[in-house]
């Protein structure tokens, strides 16, 4: 398994981590909190919180959205019931869907 500090990743992946840290950051800011008041609330480093204020991508999802919550940043949507039944439906169709994808054999045409 590759380190993740070695790990590539999307410009995509990088601009939205990058850009879901500035968010974290601001809305830390406007609300007057500490990186360090930040963290104790959230129960994690300062260096942590520090790094996914930067965009970090090697950062655990659970703390960034943690973080995320604490600061009242919505994610998906403001209304905590919205997301909740958004929630139970996608659940609802994965559970309709087959549960393991074949993979499918490959079949090379090398007949010239």
């Amino acid at each position: 398994m590759k380190n993740p500090k070695n790990r590539t990743f999307t410009r995509y992946a990088a601009e939205a981590a990058e850009l879901l840290g500035v968010l974290i950051r601001s809305e830390r800011i406007s609300r007057k909190m500490s990186v360090l008041e930040l963290a104790a609330r959230a129960g994690v480093s300062r260096g942590l919180v520090q790094r996914i204020e930067k965009g970090e991508l090697s950062c655990s999802i659970g703390v960034v959205f943690e973080l995320a919550a604490i600061v009242g940043l919505p994610l998906f949507d403001a209304d905590n019931r919205k997301l909740g039944d958004e929630l139970h439906t996608r659940k609802h169709i994965l559970s309709l869907l087959p549960q393991k994808v074949k993979l499918r054999k490959l079949v090379v045409n090398d007949d010239f």
